[in-house]
């Protein structure tokens, strides 16, 4: 932003402190007027007592200003100079951690997230902001990173189809011979991978933006919806789904937290033992929160394991190959949604193995929801 130039902070720092200290010795002069020279006489009086004899003629008012002026003016010119030279320094030192966080705002404004201040010393207001700075660039600097992340591996999963696609294409060209249906059917299954995969991109986004309109929404029909959806799914792999819960009416939008609650639940069937896993879906309301728990067996997963599910293109370790693996952004979307609704979201393994998902929304304020299940979409 061009601004016109102006007096530094500095200098009208200084010029205070001058300014204070002169006044000071204005307020001085006055106190010495008000209670001292105005009760010397303005006539000259002889004293006549044989005690006092030798003090002579007692001094008037106009001989003491006139002696005293040119003092009083040097004294002045010396509070100037002392009062300049003084805040020049102090105010210099006051502004010093004013200097360091303006070069880390200019390092950071080029680019550099890198840099912190760490402005040593006792709490004060420049030493709370120089921590606020810090803090700031921290989360500047992960967020950063974690978006060329993003952006990596989406080109990469991009990337994968395209190129299956063209060598399918290559090798049907190179063998006239070679069986067309199946070309097909592989190519179609790749497409449709590359189709899901950019709807998930568009709907991370849409979630990030919050351009969506608010609603009351019953947590509960949305997680009986997501299992009819995926129950198909739940039989193929001999899971069993189990459903309890409560009324919960939270507000946001029911297209993004049907999607939510649908990806939980499809990770939930995914990742679990196959032939004999348990699904457990429950909702129930708190003052002020709507909850959503999702529970799934599964083989046994560390925290800092978990600590990581939620990052883009995270997928389970033996079953990233399978037709039913997603796209690898299920989570990703789901911790959207969370934040874009003003929610938590909490991940928490399972002593027996598996994983405790719940979702914490805000509650509707004392409106019910419509009890109708949804249509078909």
């Amino acid at each position: 932003m061009d601004r016109a130039p102006g007096l530094s902070v500095r200098a009208r720092l200084t010029l205070s402190y001058a300014g204070f200290l002169m006044l000071a010795g204005v307020l001085l002069l006055a106190a010495v007027w008000v209670f001292l020279l105005r009760y010397v006489p303005d006539r000259a009086l002889m004293i006549t007592d044989s005690a006092d004899a030798d003090h002579g003629v007692f001094p008037v008012r106009s001989n003491l200003l006139r002696v005293f002026a040119p003092r009083a003016a040097a004294v002045f010119a010396l509070l100037l100079a002392f009062g300049l030279a003084g805040g020049w320094i102090l105010a210099g030192r006051m502004l010093a951690p004013m200097a360091r966080i303006g070069d880390a705002a200019r390092l950071a404004s080029a680019g550099s997230l890198s840099h912190r201040i760490r402005l040593p010393g006792r709490r004060d207001e420049f030493r709370e902001l120089a921590d606020a700075f810090d803090e700031m660039l921290a989360r500047l600097e992960a967020h950063v990173a974690e978006q060329q992340r993003f952006a990596a591996n989406a080109s990469h999963e991009l990337r994968t189809p395209l190129a299956t696609s063209k060598a399918l294409l290559d090798a049907a060209r190179g063998d006239p011979h070679h069986d067309a249906a199946e070309v097909l059917d592989r190519l179609h299954a790749v497409n449709t991978r590359a189709i899901d995969l950019t709807e998930a991109l568009l709907l991370l986004s849409r979630a990030g933006q919050r351009s969506f309109t608010r609603e009351t929404v019953d947590l509960s029909l949305l997680a009986e919806e997501a299992v009819e959806t995926l129950l198909p799914l739940a039989e193929r792999l001999g899971v069993t789904v189990e459903t309890d819960g409560d009324v919960a009416p939270a507000t946001g939008s029911q297209a993004l937290l049907l999607q939510l609650t649908t990806n939980l639940v499809h990770n939930a069937i995914v990742h679990n033992l196959p032939g004999h896993g348990v699904v457990r879906i429950g909702t129930r309301v708190l003052p002020g929160t709507a909850l959503l728990t999702v529970e799934n067996t599964g083989e046994k997963l560390t925290a800092q394991a978990v600590s990581t599910l939620t990052e883009p293109f995270r997928r389970g370790t033996e079953r990233v190959h399978a037709a039913h693996a997603g796209v690898g952004l299920g989570l990703a979307i789901v911790t959207s949604v969370v934040r874009a609704h003003d929610g938590t979201l909490t991940l928490v393994p399972r002593p027996d193995g598996g994983l405790s998902v719940t979702v914490e929304l805000p509650a509707a304020d004392g409106e019910r929801p419509d009890r109708t299940p949804p249509g078909p979409r």
